[in-house]
């Protein structure tokens, strides 16, 4: 293995870091946004429909 600056490992390190972050927000807006807009919806229909 050829030696390498640390400034190159430094660089390597955080776009994969950052890469994996974005990725792992992207999944999880994507999957967790749909169910809180369907919940603020029922919220709001059920606020007035009260079954005492």
């Amino acid at each position: 293995m050829p030696q390498m600056a640390p400034i190159w490992w430094t660089t390597l390190f955080i776009l994969f870091n950052t890469s994996f972050i974005i990725m792992m927000m992207s999944t999880y807006f994507q999957t967790e946004n749909n169910p809180s807009m369907k919940k603020q919806i029922t919220s709001k229909i059920n606020k007035y429909n009260w079954k005492w």
